[in-house]
């Protein structure tokens, strides 16, 4: 599972976080998931569950902010958010869009005791 070596790097890196700054333990994580990621959400919560435990992570909260596809239209100039996966512009009915956010995962935040 695809899931299970993000989560492992993702502990990984908490852990190095809690050491760099003297901390005990993690509190908080804060996760974004774009929904082109690849990340199966529910895949991912139940990777973290199951691999933070003895871990400094074992009793953090996890917010998961979960990212819109956001496209710009080379072709009127328009930016927005799409519903679904439907990669047409809603204005000129273009096709030539550029992914602007949404195929990434990234650690935003960390709260530590």
């Amino acid at each position: 599972m695809y899931e299970y070596s993000i989560v492992q790097s993702l502990i990984d890196i908490c852990e190095e976080h809690v050491k760099t700054h003297n901390a005990s333990r993690v509190t908080k994580v804060v996760v974004k998931i774009g929904v082109l990621s690849g990340v199966e959400t529910h895949l991912f919560i139940e990777a973290l569950n199951m691999f933070r435990e003895g871990t400094l992570c074992s009793e953090a909260e996890l917010v998961l902010n979960i990212q819109k596809v956001r496209v710009h239209c080379n072709n009127c100039g328009i930016e927005l958010d799409l519903e679904k996966n439907d990669f047409i512009c809603p204005d000129c009915s273009s096709c030539d869009l550029d992914v602007l956010n949404g195929e990434e995962m990234y650690l935003i935040s960390l709260e530590m005791d």
